[in-house]
């Protein structure tokens, strides 16, 4: 196939194999099925709302990434033209009180597009649900992707749907929440939903049961459940944990006065996963959700070895959290309910409000270490200013149901387009020059923070910053006058000392201990 340019093909252009839809592909599992379904040599076509997000990822330049929204029936139309199978890979958990119409809706559009169009499958990931209870005593999320798994099924599309309980790998919101529950709780009070049994699944094991998915034979149109060999309740998975991490023995004293609602808050308030994503999660365990057949080894047959158990599995994603090799994290897709909207021209705001506070500063160091320091921040770096004062806005955050500062990074040194850093979200890199950040945080109006690294005319090492506010409507002016007078202290206190710890920094560092 020639490239239509004239010039040499691209990587997705050389690959023959079957073409695949991949619909959340920015988010934490689609983010990892893309690579592996490259290596079995499908080509590959991602549906993005963003596709800026997925520019760096390590795979961007070997897979196809169209524009759309499973939403908006057109572009749902123009993706899946000349795809043999779809994954959809998305849904409205925590985005408000109609999540379960906006699931309908999508998966609606998605199932009548993919038989229009030819799709030979559909492969749907949805939750595992309990034996016995009725769907109006379901949680709304699982109660949610059960309906989304019926609707797809009765599509007129061959479907698999792939029943799944807790994914443990790094940096999946059921793991993170798992792993600082079980590490900053040494005695813990906790709900009666740590009884509850379920059936984990190592996330290599629910990717390969993906990828083998897309060969299913074409009479093949059902659910399958789907988890790993161990069975346990959530207080003997952190146990277990413990035991895996090296952690002494954890004191657990379970009692019934928590409910879902309020052990959401408790979980929120321990661990990085904010109250709106861990409500559905712990809503989910008032049930036992354990696999009540294991057909799917018809299809895709188990490895030799047998699947990975809980230990493995744990162990596994401890070892890429400690090597900083976490390719996704949950919190990979934006946060419901936090700004999207990119940072627009300046004539587009013609007549508009749109505050800033600028600074500007010379370095007495190179442009490379500035960057460093500038790549370098968030996360166990900090803010590099008054170190108080973001943690409380990070704990308001929290309290008011945001995301706070305990996302941190993904990786420690480098970022990419589309990385949660703490309560900012990576719009824009130009590597060793502009960092830009949307913030999400709760905020009467719309927020980011950018960061330069140039050289003045004169050769000099010059770092720039500017914040920006575009407030909504009276509260919005309001927040931005009350926050001002604080802003030498903040903006101003961060840009002399990330000044100073370019300067400070010694040659080759990754990502200098901030300035205090």
């Amino acid at each position: 196939m020639a490239a239509t340019d004239g010039g040499p093909m691209s990587d997705e252009e050389t690959r023959t194999g079957p073409r695949c839809l991949v619909t959340g592909a920015t988010g934490y599992i689609g983010g990892r099925l893309v690579p592996e379904l490259l290596a079995e040599g499908y080509r590959v076509r991602c549906l993005a709302r963003s596709p800026a997000k997925l520019r760096d990822y390590p795979w961007a330049g070997e897979a196809e990434v169209v524009r759309g929204d499973v939403t908006d029936a057109d572009s749902v139309a123009d993706a899946l033209r000349g795809c043999e199978v779809a994954y959809y890979l998305v849904h409205a958990i925590g985005s408000g009180r109609d999540f379960e119409e906006t699931d309908r809706r999508a998966a609606r559009i998605f199932g009548e597009r993919a038989r229009a169009a030819g799709v030979r499958r559909i492969v749907y990931l949805g939750g595992l649900t309990p034996a016995g209870v009725p769907v109006e005593e379901l949680s709304p999320h699982l109660r949610s992707r059960a309906e989304v798994g019926r609707i797809l099924l009765g599509s007129g599309v061959p479907t698999t749907v792939l029943r799944a309980a807790v994914i443990i790998g790094s940096g999946s919101a059921s793991f993170e929440m798992l792993r600082y529950l079980t590490e900053r709780l040494p005695v813990m009070v906790t709900p009666s939903w740590v009884h509850t049994r379920i059936q984990p699944m190592g996330v290599r094991d629910v990717l390969r049961t993906l990828v083998g998915s897309a060969g299913m034979p074409p009479e093949v149109n059902r659910a399958f459940d789907i988890g790993g060999p161990d069975v346990l309740t959530y207080l003997e998975m952190m146990r277990r944990y413990a035991a895996v991490a090296g952690l002494p023995r954890r004191l657990i004293f379970p009692v019934p006065v928590l409910t879902p609602r309020l052990s959401s808050h408790w979980v929120g308030l321990v661990t990085p996963v904010p109250a709106s994503i861990a409500r559905p999660l712990t809503e989910s365990l008032r049930h036992e959700v354990v696999c009540r057949e294991h057909d799917i080894v018809r299809y895709v047959p188990d490895p030799p070895g047998r699947p990975i158990g809980f230990d493995a599995a744990v162990s596994l994603a401890l070892q890429r959290v400690r090597d900083a090799q976490v390719t996704t994290r949950w919190s990979s897709a934006s946060y419901p309910g936090t700004a999207s909207d990119p940072l627009p021209t300046d004539p587009d705001w013609a007549g508009g409000s749109l505050y800033t506070d600028e600074r500007e500063l010379t370095v007495d160091a190179s442009p490379e270490k500035l960057w460093r320091v500038v790549e370098g921040i968030g996360g166990d770096n900090g803010w590099y200013s008054f170190p108080p004062a973001w943690a409380v806005r990070g704990w308001m955050d929290r309290l008011v149901g945001g995301v706070g500062l305990r996302r941190g990074r993904r990786d420690a040194s480098r970022l990419r387009v589309g990385d949660s850093l703490d309560f900012w979200r990576v719009e824009e890199i130009e590597p060793g020059r502009l960092l830009r950040l949307r913030a999400e945080m709760r905020l009467p109006g719309l927020a980011w923070l950018e960061m330069y690294a140039e050289v003045t005319d004169d050769g000099r090492t010059r770092y720039r910053q500017r914040a920006l506010f575009h407030p909504h409507g009276l509260l919005g002016q309001l927040y931005w006058w009350s926050v001002s007078p604080f802003h030498a202290v903040v903006f101003g206190g961060m840009a002399r000392n990330i000044a100073l710890a370019a300067e400070n920094a010694p040659a080759g560092t990754t990502a200098p201990a901030p300035a205090r």
